[in-house]
């Protein structure tokens, strides 16, 4: 059975998604993450909200005041490169992310997921400002989608100009 383009993109994609997951939520190894699991309660899930962000640009400030001390750049561009596959995903497989909008909502609430998850397992820190890089990277993969599709039509245009001429 030979697999379609989109068949193939979908499992390029599933395996992007769960390396994200992998990545981002269960980053640590098993035995950290299974203290981590011991510790779980209510004070735990308390001590979470303490140390989040909800504060637009508090960390990227963090980041850019301290760039000198921090590994700033990897921690900014990695929460945005990380998304841009998402914002190309999607729209190349399902049609129903052919629009801006569906995408863009997909991207930013999987990435509130995954910080609503690390806010209440103590597998991580919510922070706001990933949300906000992580969907700044699904826009630009979005629009590296439109690009190829651009790419796309302008050479089946020609193509078929190049038929009619002969």
């Amino acid at each position: 059975m030979k697999l379609t383009d989109r068949q193939k993109r979908q499992i390029l994609f599933a395996v992007y998604f769960l390396f994200v997951i992998k990545v981002i939520i269960f980053k640590y190894p098993f035995e950290q993450l299974r203290a981590i699991m011991d510790t779980w309660s209510k004070e735990v899930v308390l001590e979470g909200l303490d140390t989040a962000n909800f504060t637009l640009f508090k960390t990227i400030h963090m980041y850019i005041d301290y760039s000198y001390m921090l590994n700033s750049f990897e921690n900014l561009a990695g929460n945005v490169v990380v998304f841009i596959p998402y914002g190309m995903f999607l729209p190349s497989i399902w049609n129903r992310f052919r629009n801006f909008a569906d995408t863009f909502l997909a991207g930013f609430l999987f990435s509130l997921s995954i910080e609503i998850f690390q806010l209440f397992s103590a597998f991580g820190a919510f922070d706001v400002d990933d949300v906000l890089l992580n969907s700044v990277g699904v826009i630009i993969g979005y629009l590296m989608y439109m690009v190829f599709e651009l790419i796309e039509w302008i050479v089946k245009k020609d193509k078929k100009n190049k038929k009619i001429r002969k």
